[in-house]
């Protein structure tokens, strides 16, 4: 995608490719806008998750999330707060937040996850993967 290089563009969600998320059990990501994009400041990344999914709890001690529900509802927890989070809600994970994910639900869930392109990318994992998930 080199030719898009610093130009606007429209992306689709569907052209991009969306592998399984490492110690996730149904949920995919694929990034949206990033560096193949031009974009020098941001990653927008696109989360899909099947019902039954479960991201587990894990937390990033540098970068901070910023995400929007796009699609169905999920259980979202946060510090110790467990939320149900809806299409339309906009979500704000500061560096250190521990959280997780669950889609409780029959319907995919999908919601969009903007974070600093800084160099790095720290995770500490503070639960097992749940049964059944990628370990790819």
């Amino acid at each position: 995608m080199s030719e898009n290089r610093n130009k606007a563009a429209v992306i689709s969600p569907q052209a991009v490719t969306a592998p399984p998320v490492k110690r996730a059990r149904g949920a995919r990501m694929g990034v949206l806008i990033g560096p193949e994009q031009g974009a020098p400041n941001f990653i927008t990344r696109r989360f899909v998750l099947a019902p039954g999914a479960r991201i587990p709890a894990h937390l990033h001690p540098t970068i901070e999330h910023e995400q929007v529900m796009v699609r169905g509802e999920m259980v979202l927890g946060m510090d110790g707060e467990v939320r149900t989070v809806r299409a339309g809600d906009a979500m704000y994970l500061p560096a250190g937040c521990a959280h997780w994910y669950e889609n409780r639900e029959a319907e995919e869930v999908e919601f969009l996850c903007i974070i600093p392109n800084a160099q790095g990318y720290d995770t500490e994992w503070l639960e097992e993967p749940p049964e059944g998930a990628f370990l790819g």
